[in-house]
Protein backbone atom coordinates (compact mmCIF):
# COMPACT_ATOMS: atom_id res chain seq x y z
CA UNK A 1 0.00 0.00 0.00
CA UNK A 2 1.39 3.44 -0.89
CA UNK A 3 1.31 6.09 1.85
CA UNK A 4 0.02 9.34 0.16
CA UNK A 5 2.35 11.60 1.88
CA UNK A 6 1.44 14.62 0.61
CA UNK A 7 -2.13 14.20 1.48
CA UNK A 8 -1.63 12.86 5.24
CA UNK A 9 0.79 15.92 6.00
CA UNK A 10 -1.65 19.01 5.36
CA UNK A 11 -3.77 16.64 7.60
CA UNK A 12 -1.35 16.16 10.47
CA UNK A 13 -0.16 20.12 10.64
CA UNK A 14 -4.33 21.39 10.28
CA UNK A 15 -5.04 18.86 13.68
CA UNK A 16 -1.66 19.97 14.99
CA UNK A 17 -3.19 23.83 14.76
CA UNK A 18 -6.72 22.45 15.97
CA UNK A 19 -4.82 21.19 19.27
CA UNK A 20 -2.54 24.16 20.15
CA UNK A 21 -6.29 25.94 19.37
CA UNK A 22 -8.03 24.58 22.47
CA UNK A 23 -5.30 24.42 24.73
CA UNK A 24 -4.79 28.36 24.31
CA UNK A 25 -8.42 28.27 24.67
CA UNK A 26 -8.91 26.00 27.87
CA UNK A 27 -5.45 28.14 29.00
CA UNK A 28 -7.59 31.56 28.46
CA UNK A 29 -10.75 30.39 30.07
CA UNK A 30 -8.56 29.21 33.15
CA UNK A 31 -7.12 32.23 33.64
CA UNK A 32 -10.56 34.22 33.36
CA UNK A 33 -11.84 31.80 35.51
CA UNK A 34 -9.24 32.21 38.10
CA UNK A 35 -9.62 36.33 37.68
CA UNK A 36 -13.41 35.91 38.37
CA UNK A 37 -12.67 34.41 41.27
CA UNK A 38 -10.00 36.85 42.82
CA UNK A 39 -12.72 39.46 42.29
CA UNK A 40 -15.43 37.08 43.80
CA UNK A 41 -13.70 36.34 46.58
CA UNK A 42 -14.36 36.80 49.61
CA UNK A 43 -17.97 35.68 49.20
CA UNK A 44 -18.54 34.61 52.82
CA UNK A 45 -16.95 34.40 56.25
CA UNK A 46 -12.91 33.70 56.68
CA UNK A 47 -12.11 31.51 59.36
CA UNK A 48 -8.66 31.37 60.81
CA UNK A 49 -7.31 29.06 62.89
CA UNK A 50 -4.15 29.96 65.44
CA UNK A 51 -2.40 27.22 67.80
CA UNK A 52 -2.85 28.58 71.07
CA UNK A 53 -5.80 29.63 73.55
CA UNK A 54 -7.69 33.42 73.84
CA UNK A 55 -5.99 35.85 75.31
CA UNK A 56 -2.60 35.04 74.59
CA UNK A 57 -0.10 36.89 72.42
CA UNK A 58 -0.87 35.21 69.13
CA UNK A 59 -4.36 35.24 70.01
CA UNK A 60 -3.97 39.14 70.05
CA UNK A 61 -2.45 39.45 67.08
CA UNK A 62 -4.81 37.56 65.03
CA UNK A 63 -7.93 39.39 66.57
CA UNK A 64 -5.73 42.68 65.66
CA UNK A 65 -6.16 41.72 62.22
CA UNK A 66 -8.91 39.93 62.45
CA UNK A 67 -11.15 43.20 62.62
CA UNK A 68 -9.31 45.30 60.25
CA UNK A 69 -10.02 42.40 57.82
CA UNK A 70 -13.48 42.41 57.80
CA UNK A 71 -12.83 46.25 56.98
CA UNK A 72 -10.41 45.53 53.87
CA UNK A 73 -12.01 42.52 52.69
CA UNK A 74 -15.69 43.62 53.42
CA UNK A 75 -16.64 40.20 55.35
CA UNK A 76 -16.97 38.60 58.86
CA UNK A 77 -13.07 36.87 59.95
CA UNK A 78 -13.58 34.65 62.65
CA UNK A 79 -10.63 33.46 64.88
CA UNK A 80 -10.97 29.96 66.31
CA UNK A 81 -8.45 28.48 69.10
CA UNK A 82 -7.35 25.47 68.79
CA UNK A 83 -4.31 24.93 71.19
CA UNK A 84 -2.54 22.13 71.90
CA UNK A 85 0.24 19.72 70.37
CA UNK A 86 2.73 22.52 69.50
CA UNK A 87 0.07 23.96 67.08
CA UNK A 88 -0.90 20.86 65.29
CA UNK A 89 -4.40 20.89 66.49
CA UNK A 90 -4.92 24.17 64.42
CA UNK A 91 -2.30 22.62 61.63
CA UNK A 92 -4.00 19.95 60.56
CA UNK A 93 -7.65 21.10 59.78
CA UNK A 94 -6.27 23.83 57.62
CA UNK A 95 -3.78 20.75 55.86
CA UNK A 96 -7.35 19.24 54.84
CA UNK A 97 -9.35 21.92 54.28
CA UNK A 98 -10.89 23.00 50.66
CA UNK A 99 -7.94 25.50 49.00
CA UNK A 100 -10.54 28.32 48.67
CA UNK A 101 -8.99 30.77 51.09
CA UNK A 102 -11.50 30.42 53.66
CA UNK A 103 -9.79 28.27 56.22
CA UNK A 104 -6.38 29.92 57.01
CA UNK A 105 -3.82 29.20 59.39
CA UNK A 106 -1.46 31.81 61.31
CA UNK A 107 1.22 29.93 62.74
CA UNK A 108 4.13 30.63 64.62
CA UNK A 109 7.88 30.17 64.16
CA UNK A 110 7.38 27.66 66.18
CA UNK A 111 5.50 25.26 64.49
CA UNK A 112 6.47 26.64 60.84
CA UNK A 113 10.19 26.17 61.24
CA UNK A 114 11.58 25.39 64.42
CA UNK A 115 10.39 22.32 64.86
CA UNK A 116 9.93 20.98 61.80
CA UNK A 117 13.48 21.86 61.16
CA UNK A 118 14.18 19.48 64.25
CA UNK A 119 11.95 17.01 64.45
CA UNK A 120 10.80 13.93 62.24
CA UNK A 121 7.62 13.43 63.69
CA UNK A 122 5.51 15.66 62.25
CA UNK A 123 2.44 14.91 60.21
CA UNK A 124 2.87 18.03 57.76
CA UNK A 125 5.99 19.41 55.96
CA UNK A 126 5.74 22.97 55.79
CA UNK A 127 6.34 23.76 51.82
CA UNK A 128 4.20 20.41 50.70
CA UNK A 129 1.25 20.85 52.68
CA UNK A 130 0.37 24.54 52.88
CA UNK A 131 0.59 27.88 50.58
CA UNK A 132 2.31 30.38 52.41
CA UNK A 133 0.40 33.59 52.03
CA UNK A 134 1.97 36.34 54.11
CA UNK A 135 4.62 36.91 56.94
CA UNK A 136 3.01 39.05 59.33
CA UNK A 137 5.55 40.11 62.09
CA UNK A 138 8.79 39.02 63.75
CA UNK A 139 9.04 39.27 67.61
CA UNK A 140 12.49 39.35 69.68
CA UNK A 141 13.26 37.78 72.96
CA UNK A 142 15.58 39.19 75.80
CA UNK A 143 18.86 37.08 77.03
CA UNK A 144 18.25 38.00 80.96
CA UNK A 145 20.70 37.01 83.95
CA UNK A 146 19.87 37.00 87.63
CA UNK A 147 21.61 40.03 89.44
CA UNK A 148 25.16 38.42 90.82
CA UNK A 149 25.63 36.24 87.63
CA UNK A 150 29.16 37.50 87.00
CA UNK A 151 29.09 38.88 83.46
CA UNK A 152 27.70 41.85 81.82
CA UNK A 153 27.75 41.23 78.16
CA UNK A 154 26.58 38.31 75.59
CA UNK A 155 30.83 38.07 75.02
CA UNK A 156 31.28 37.82 78.35
CA UNK A 157 28.71 35.40 78.55
CA UNK A 158 29.98 32.89 75.96
CA UNK A 159 33.89 33.19 77.73
CA UNK A 160 32.27 32.05 80.94
CA UNK A 161 30.15 29.26 79.67
CA UNK A 162 33.58 27.86 77.52
CA UNK A 163 35.84 28.20 80.70
CA UNK A 164 32.84 27.09 82.98
CA UNK A 165 30.77 24.57 81.48
CA UNK A 166 27.71 23.55 82.79
CA UNK A 167 27.57 25.81 86.11
CA UNK A 168 25.46 28.20 84.99
CA UNK A 169 21.70 26.69 83.54
CA UNK A 170 19.37 28.14 81.77
CA UNK A 171 15.42 28.07 82.20
CA UNK A 172 13.14 27.24 78.72
CA UNK A 173 9.70 26.57 78.38
CA UNK A 174 10.25 23.21 77.88
CA UNK A 175 11.77 20.87 75.43
CA UNK A 176 11.09 22.17 72.03
CA UNK A 177 9.69 25.30 73.03
CA UNK A 178 11.46 28.46 71.09
CA UNK A 179 13.38 29.39 73.88
CA UNK A 180 14.93 26.06 74.33
CA UNK A 181 15.95 26.28 70.76
CA UNK A 182 17.27 29.16 70.49
CA UNK A 183 19.55 28.95 73.68
CA UNK A 184 20.55 25.73 72.19
CA UNK A 185 21.52 27.46 68.91
CA UNK A 186 23.02 30.03 70.51
CA UNK A 187 25.28 27.45 72.08
CA UNK A 188 25.93 25.43 69.13
CA UNK A 189 27.43 28.50 67.02
CA UNK A 190 29.27 29.91 70.25
CA UNK A 191 30.69 26.64 71.84
CA UNK A 192 29.72 27.78 75.15
CA UNK A 193 28.01 25.23 77.40
CA UNK A 194 24.92 25.65 80.06
CA UNK A 195 23.26 23.02 81.74
CA UNK A 196 18.94 23.26 80.51
CA UNK A 197 16.42 23.34 83.03
CA UNK A 198 12.87 22.38 81.63
CA UNK A 199 9.94 24.70 82.91
CA UNK A 200 5.96 24.30 82.06
CA UNK A 201 5.57 27.90 80.49
CA UNK A 202 7.51 30.98 80.06
CA UNK A 203 5.73 32.39 83.05
CA UNK A 204 7.48 30.22 85.63
CA UNK A 205 10.85 30.84 84.06
CA UNK A 206 9.79 34.84 84.56
CA UNK A 207 8.59 33.66 88.07
CA UNK A 208 12.26 32.12 88.87
CA UNK A 209 13.84 34.56 87.27
CA UNK A 210 12.72 37.40 89.48
CA UNK A 211 13.28 34.64 92.62
CA UNK A 212 16.81 33.89 91.48
CA UNK A 213 16.54 30.64 91.30
CA UNK A 214 17.41 30.14 87.20
CA UNK A 215 20.83 32.09 86.21
CA UNK A 216 20.10 33.03 82.49
CA UNK A 217 17.05 32.12 79.93
CA UNK A 218 16.13 33.94 76.64
CA UNK A 219 12.43 35.46 77.26
CA UNK A 220 10.22 37.09 74.91
CA UNK A 221 10.54 41.14 75.12
CA UNK A 222 6.72 41.31 76.07
CA UNK A 223 7.70 39.17 79.49
CA UNK A 224 10.94 40.54 79.80
CA UNK A 225 10.79 44.29 79.11
CA UNK A 226 8.72 45.50 82.57
CA UNK A 227 11.40 42.69 84.41
CA UNK A 228 14.50 44.95 82.97
CA UNK A 229 13.15 48.17 83.35
CA UNK A 230 12.34 47.13 86.72
CA UNK A 231 15.83 46.46 88.03
CA UNK A 232 14.63 42.66 88.91
CA UNK A 233 16.67 41.13 85.98
CA UNK A 234 19.62 42.53 84.07
CA UNK A 235 19.34 42.16 80.20
CA UNK A 236 22.64 41.51 78.01
CA UNK A 237 21.02 41.09 74.62
CA UNK A 238 18.01 40.85 72.58
CA UNK A 239 17.61 38.25 70.09
CA UNK A 240 17.22 39.54 65.75
CA UNK A 241 19.54 42.44 64.18
CA UNK A 242 18.03 45.64 66.07
CA UNK A 243 17.64 46.69 69.05
CA UNK A 244 14.04 47.11 70.97
CA UNK A 245 12.88 50.46 71.31
CA UNK A 246 11.89 49.98 74.71
CA UNK A 247 15.46 48.65 75.38
CA UNK A 248 17.63 51.09 73.62
CA UNK A 249 20.79 50.66 75.88
CA UNK A 250 20.89 46.53 75.19
CA UNK A 251 22.43 45.13 72.02
CA UNK A 252 21.23 42.66 69.35
CA UNK A 253 22.37 39.70 69.58
CA UNK A 254 24.15 39.96 65.93
CA UNK A 255 25.75 43.62 67.16
CA UNK A 256 27.13 41.78 70.71
CA UNK A 257 27.54 38.42 69.51
CA UNK A 258 30.12 38.87 66.09
CA UNK A 259 29.98 37.38 63.06
CA UNK A 260 28.97 33.32 64.89
CA UNK A 261 25.15 34.84 65.72
CA UNK A 262 24.63 37.02 63.28
CA UNK A 263 22.24 34.40 61.49
CA UNK A 264 20.52 33.46 64.61
CA UNK A 265 17.73 36.12 63.64
CA UNK A 266 14.83 36.62 64.88
CA UNK A 267 13.12 34.78 68.31
CA UNK A 268 9.96 34.15 66.15
CA UNK A 269 7.47 35.16 63.68
CA UNK A 270 4.27 34.53 62.75
CA UNK A 271 2.91 33.73 59.35
CA UNK A 272 -0.44 33.59 57.23
CA UNK A 273 -0.54 29.49 55.74
CA UNK A 274 -3.36 28.41 53.34
CA UNK A 275 -4.06 24.76 52.55
CA UNK A 276 -2.02 23.71 49.52
CA UNK A 277 -2.73 24.54 45.48
CA UNK A 278 -4.52 27.58 46.70
CA UNK A 279 -5.39 29.50 43.20
CA UNK A 280 -2.42 32.40 42.89
CA UNK A 281 -5.14 35.55 42.65
CA UNK A 282 -6.74 34.09 46.07
CA UNK A 283 -3.30 34.04 47.46
CA UNK A 284 -2.68 37.26 45.80
CA UNK A 285 -5.73 38.73 46.89
CA UNK A 286 -4.88 37.59 50.70
CA UNK A 287 -1.38 38.72 50.31
CA UNK A 288 -2.71 42.41 49.78
CA UNK A 289 -5.14 42.72 52.34
CA UNK A 290 -3.15 41.50 54.92
CA UNK A 291 0.10 43.65 54.03
CA UNK A 292 -2.37 46.64 53.86
CA UNK A 293 -2.94 45.63 57.36
CA UNK A 294 0.16 46.04 58.13
CA UNK A 295 1.04 48.92 56.85
CA UNK A 296 -1.88 50.60 59.00
CA UNK A 297 -0.59 53.33 61.23
CA UNK A 298 -2.79 51.83 64.53
CA UNK A 299 -1.60 48.26 63.66
CA UNK A 300 2.10 49.50 63.58
CA UNK A 301 2.09 51.13 66.49
CA UNK A 302 0.21 48.93 68.45
CA UNK A 303 2.03 45.81 67.47
CA UNK A 304 5.66 47.83 67.94
CA UNK A 305 4.28 49.66 71.47
CA UNK A 306 2.17 46.74 72.79
CA UNK A 307 2.71 43.76 71.58
CA UNK A 308 6.51 44.48 71.19
CA UNK A 309 5.94 42.94 67.75
CA UNK A 310 7.80 43.85 64.13
CA UNK A 311 5.28 44.21 61.29
CA UNK A 312 6.53 43.10 58.46
CA UNK A 313 5.63 42.86 54.66
CA UNK A 314 6.28 40.71 51.91
CA UNK A 315 5.08 39.21 48.84
CA UNK A 316 4.05 35.78 48.48
CA UNK A 317 7.17 34.23 47.22
CA UNK A 318 9.29 36.42 49.18
CA UNK A 319 7.71 34.55 52.48
CA UNK A 320 8.05 31.80 50.65
CA UNK A 321 12.01 31.59 50.56
CA UNK A 322 12.27 33.36 54.14
CA UNK A 323 10.38 30.00 55.29
CA UNK A 324 12.90 28.10 52.99
CA UNK A 325 15.78 29.91 55.15
CA UNK A 326 14.64 29.46 58.47
CA UNK A 327 13.90 26.08 57.82
CA UNK A 328 17.21 25.73 56.55
CA UNK A 329 18.88 26.75 59.86
CA UNK A 330 16.87 24.47 61.86
CA UNK A 331 17.59 21.37 59.95
CA UNK A 332 21.78 22.05 60.37
CA UNK A 333 21.01 22.78 64.05
CA UNK A 334 19.00 19.32 64.67
CA UNK A 335 22.83 17.76 63.01
CA UNK A 336 24.06 18.48 66.81
CA UNK A 337 21.25 18.92 68.55
CA UNK A 338 18.78 15.95 69.92
CA UNK A 339 16.18 17.26 71.81
CA UNK A 340 13.87 13.40 72.61
CA UNK A 341 11.40 14.77 69.94
CA UNK A 342 13.02 13.92 66.77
Amino acid sequence: MKIQCHAIVPRLFRLTGAIVRTLAMACAAALVAGGAHAQQFPSRPIKILIGYGAGGGTDSLARLYAAKLQEVLNTPVVIDNKPGASELLAAQPVMNAAPDGYTLWIGTGGALAQNPGVRRDLPYDVLKNFTPIALLAEAEAVLILKPGVPVSSLPELVDYGKANPGKLNYGSGGIGSGNHLQMEYLISVTGASFTHIPYKSEAEITRDAMAGNVDLSMITAQFAVPLVTEGKVKAIAVTGAQRLKSLPNVPSVAEAGGSALKSMGSYTFFGLMGPARMPAPVVQRLNEAFNKVSAMPEVDQRMREVMFLRPKVAPPEEYRQYLERELAKWRELSKTVKIGTS
